[in-house]
């Protein structure tokens, strides 16, 4: 089998590589958001009028509502929209015509179609932002039923991701990673190069317990890990990748084997996603645990408008390193 050509290219790029390929390949994709035409928020876009054109490529005002009603029903129509709305904290502004319909339409009224739409919602701190600009409400996509939700945490899942979406029939809420962005990491250049949605995988093999994470945290649940090995603790790091559908037969087996488990996000600890995957393992794998599931997760605080500041409100490594030595029992 031939050696799989990469390429070394920042997260956010990646996403683009793979809006590139597949808008040759499919004429039905469109790129809709505020800015786009000249690159995007963070240059996800870059390039793309220059290729495709401002037909296909097209600027939008501050109007979040607007751009995901258009989403919901240019795919109706059989178009495939990709909506770059900035940050996910837009996601409430959108929200009727996120969850509402572009989510429940395709069930609500019977169609038999494609809904394919990509929402780009980039999450998280990203140096200072402030709170309406770093939240990670990625949760919503879990609660209101008919969308996918995918956070990658690396440059290569980011362009896989984006090209899964892209050929999936129901719309996707993607949740880039705003501190990833410009992060760079090996890319696959296949154009047919594919990250299934729902499909987690291990990031570190390891038996004293399953730490469960994606997106920021991923990186610094294996910087953790790894310290921790040095004191004879070997961690299983499970980055999710897919939050609907969750792949719950990997977590699930990874538990049933580590008999503990602890969750890592850089959401806020109540009602984040962890509540709902710790409630879960509490009812599926109840008696295969050793010990209470652990969360580690945002405090529950609107996050400050400073770097140095947001940094003490969501998981640091030593904070990690510190939950995963309590769980373990050292």
């Amino acid at each position: 089998m031939a050696e799989q050509r990469t390429t070394t290219m920042p997260y956010n790029a990646a996403m683009g590589l793979a809006l590139v390929e597949e808008m040759r390949r499919d004429e039905r994709i469109f790129v809709l958001g505020q800015g786009v035409a000249t690159g995007g928020w963070f240059g996800a876009e870059k390039g793309l009028a220059a290729e495709f054109g401002t037909e296909r490529v097209i600027d939008s005002g501050i109007a979040e509502a607007f751009e995901a009603g258009v989403a919901a029903g240019a795919a109706i129509a059989g178009m495939k929209p990709v909506i770059n709305m900035g940050f996910g904290d837009f996601a409430l502004i959108a929200g009727d015509e996120i969850f509402q319909k572009l989510g429940k339409w395709r069930y609500m009224h019977g169609l038999d179609v494609a809904m394919t739409a990509v929402v780009i919602f980039p999450i998280g701190v990203m140096g200072g932002a402030g709170s309406e600009h770093s939240s990670c409400p990625e949760v919503l996509g879990m609660h209101f039923p008919g969308l996918k939700v995918v956070v990658p945490s690396t440059a290569a899942d980011a362009k896989g991701l984006m090209t899964a979406a892209l050929r999936e029939p129901n719309p996707v809420l993607f949740h880039s990673v705003n501190s990833l962005g410009f992060q760079k990491g090996e890319v696959p250049l296949d154009p047919e190069f594919i990250v299934p949605i729902g499909k987690g995988i291990v990031r570190r093999p390891g038996n004293a317990l399953t730490a469960i994470t994606y997106g920021s945290m991923v990186e610094r649940t294996l910087a953790a890990a790894a310290r921790l090995a040095g004191e004879g603790i070997e961690i299983e790091v499970i980055d999710l990748r897919s939050l609907v559908p969750l792949d719950w037969e990997l977590v699930l087996a990874s538990v049933r084997r580590t008999h503990r488990a602890m969750i890592v996000h850089e959401a806020m600890k109540t009602a984040g996603p962890g509540a709902e995957i710790a409630a879960q393992i509490q009812e599926r794998a109840f008696f295969d645990l050793e010990a209470p599931i652990r969360r580690v997760a945002a405090k529950d605080v609107p996050l400050p408008q400073h770097n140095d500041l947001e940094q003490l409100c969501i998981p640091s490594v030593d904070e990690i390193a510190a939950a995963a030595r309590e769980l373990h029992g050292t």
